[in-house]
């Protein structure tokens, strides 16, 4: 298994995006250092800087975004947990060897540019996690 470097970030779906925002903007002490678009899944995301970590805010920009379904199905709440690895495509590999479920069979393009792929909420206790490379690869 690819031991991950660390917990990158912390991602939650939100319905009332601004508003959020506000929330954790007072409540975290501090702005978000981001705010992009990611038009592939239909979802905006907004970073804030905590510690050496990162907390995600997650909004639906349409009704057929995995955002938009998760707040249909669990309302608002944690999202996904989200390790930074050194080789998603390897670390993905090793959790296809040991069985795993995954959602993205190769990396993609995420937030930030970074190359990304998600792994079953069923073979990870119940929670989605994001394997995420914070060196671009490719185009």
């Amino acid at each position: 298994m690819i031991a991950p470097e660390a917990i990158d970030h912390v991602g939650i779906a939100v319905a009332d995006l601004d508003g959020a925002i506000a929330r954790y903007t007072r409540w975290l002490g501090v702005a978000p250092f981001a705010r992009e678009e990611v038009a592939a899944d239909g979802i905006e995301a907004v970073l804030f800087q905590v510690g050496p970590n990162r907390v995600e805010l997650l909004g639906s920009r349409r009704a057929d975004s995995v955002v938009d379904r998760f707040l249909q199905r669990r309302g608002e709440g944690l999202h996904h947990l989200a390790y930074l690895v050194p080789d998603v495509a390897a670390a993905l590999a090793a959790y296809r060897a040991e069985g795993a479920t995954l959602i993205d069979e190769v990396p993609r393009r995420g937030a930030a540019g970074r190359l990304v792929a998600f792994v079953h909420p069923r073979s990870t206790g119940g929670v989605l996690v994001e394997l995420c490379q914070s060196t671009a690869v490719g185009p």
